[in-house]
């Protein structure tokens, strides 16, 4: 995939919500954020005096993250940033089970916040408890996941990355580079992201494509499921992972399996990067998880003080997908390594 012609398409949409954010706000000031709780610190102290001068706003940020998964930091990055810039305190959680995390939206909710970022890897368990926050007048957007399903929830606005988009993208990648037989290892059963990946790479993958349950909570088993299935098939030449940690630990089992399989994934963090340097690593796709955080944060400020919606409240704003390998990771790298890509 020409990945410069590819940001060209997306690029309206991207610079439109930044250049709004930019013409509105103030100078970048420092984090202020929860300490991954239901409740957060002002942390007043960490921030500069460049931050905007509106009215104080409290906003939940409510997401599917599952414990040690390396890519939330990066979308909580980014939310932290634009919060410390607009002037408001962000009380971040985070539950991987789709009930308990609609538990923490409606503890949102009763707090009164003044708007609530949520993704919804299992959009129809969110539904009811959004429609109580539209019903209290509380802004709700989306962001990472859910593209499919935030109209149809009502939400103002979206960001985040089309997965079956990437998902082809990825199968067309493996095209190019001469795979014949993958293994997609989903790391979360029932999370309609990472199916539309694995749909994706099945659509345009002209070889042979199966998928591989693991369970993403508990690494070690990760490790030996997906060391099991390479020593049961030898023929398969490209594992695909759904994120970094989980295609770090695929090197493991690639190793212990004795199997000749390279590797290939969605999403980056700062090992990942020099996997990608050594070679460990062919690819991956990244969708810029830290302008996720910034974007959604920052358009409930937008929304409050300013009315406006970013994609004019029916489009998405497409934050990837774009192709990191070794002609580019080193650039990619030196943002990496700050924990911001």
């Amino acid at each position: 995939m020409d990945r410069s012609a590819h940001f060209r398409s997306r690029r309206p949409a991207l610079v439109a919500a930044v250049a709004v954010a930019a013409a509105t706000a103030l100078t970048l000031a420092g984090c202020s954020s929860g300490s991954g709780g239901k409740k957060a610190e002002e942390g007043d102290a960490n921030a500069s005096a460049g931050k905007a001068n509106t009215p104080r706003m409290t906003v939940a940020l409510v997401t599917h993250q599952s414990a040690g998964d390396t890519f939330w930091d990066i979308v909580r990055k980014g939310a932290e940033a634009a919060a410390a810039k607009d002037n408001i305190k962000l009380v971040y959680s985070n539950e991987p089970n789709a009930g308990q995390q609609a538990g923490l939206v409606q503890n949102a909710v009763d707090q009164k916040v003044d708007g609530i970022a949520v993704t919804l890897a299992k959009p129809d368990a969110m539904k009811d408890v959004v429609g109580k926050a539209k019903a209290a007048g509380i802004p709700v957007v989306g962001l990472n996941s859910g593209l499919s399903d935030w109209k149809r929830l009502g939400l103002l606005q979206f960001f985040g990355q089309d997965e079956t988009v990437a998902g082809e993208a990825f199968g067309k990648k493996l095209n190019e580079v001469g795979a014949k037989k993958a293994v997609c290892v989903i790391q979360e059963q029932g999370n309609i992201g990472l199916t539309q990946r694995c749909d994706g790479v099945k659509k345009t993958f002209t070889g042979t494509t199966e998928t591989l349950y693991v369970n993403g909570a508990d690494m070690p088993s990760v490790k030996s499921t997906i060391t099991a299935k390479l020593k049961q098939d030898k023929a398969i030449d490209y594992v695909v992972t759904l994120g970094a940690p989980f295609a770090l630990t695929a090197v493991q089992s690639v190793d212990d399996a004795g199997s000749k399989a390279r590797i290939a994934t969605f999403d980056l963090n700062k090992a990942l990067t020099g996997a990608v340097k050594k070679g460990t690593i062919q690819f991956a796709v990244d969708q810029q998880p830290y302008l996720q955080g910034y974007l959604a944060i920052d358009s409930l400020w937008l929304y409050k003080n300013n009315g406006n919606y970013s994609g004019g409240g029916e489009q998405p704003v497409l934050t990837g997908p774009a192709f990191v390998d070794r002609s580019n990771v080193d650039k990619v790298a030196e943002f990496a390594a700050k924990g911001t890509r």
